[in-house]
């Protein structure tokens, strides 16, 4: 049976949810255990499988702080969404290896995520405005 807009919604709002907490096990619980795990134009590529996405959240969190995230809109599909958000916190250590500072930074993002038949996140895909945070994290 496919999944309604709303069990997307659940599961998204659940992650971002845990995002929000720097919860690592907890997005982790979110994703298939053979997920595939694409933050575009992270140096290590995507991952594959829930514990190789470990590394990233842990980097993420380190780096991002009091991070809170937005969704503008979403768009549905059979077992799929793409979520259009904003993301806005703080740049505590060194996010995508641009020095923070503990500086206010905002950026959209966009989420194409695939979900199984029981409503768990077998792939995401995530593309992050490279630009506004380069343009809000001047490197002096």
């Amino acid at each position: 049976m496919a999944l309604t807009p709303a069990q997307m919604d659940y599961k998204m709002d659940e992650h971002f949810g845990f995002e929000a907490r720097d919860d690592v096990a907890g997005v982790l619980s979110t994703l298939a255990t053979d997920a595939t795990h694409d933050i575009v134009g992270w140096p290590a590529g995507p991952a594959h499988g829930r514990d190789n996405a470990r590394p990233f959240y842990e980097t993420m969190f380190a780096d991002l702080a009091d991070g809170k995230v937005t969704s503008i809109k979403r768009h549905y599909g059979d077992g799929f969404l793409v979520d259009e958000s904003l993301w806005e916190g703080t740049a505590a250590g060194s996010p995508f290896g641009i020095e923070g500072r503990g500086r206010s930074l905002s950026f959209r993002l966009l989420h194409v995520v695939d979900f199984t038949d029981d409503g768990m996140i077998q792939k995401e895909a995530v593309w992050c405005d490279m630009l506004a945070i380069l343009q809000q994290l001047p490197q002096v």
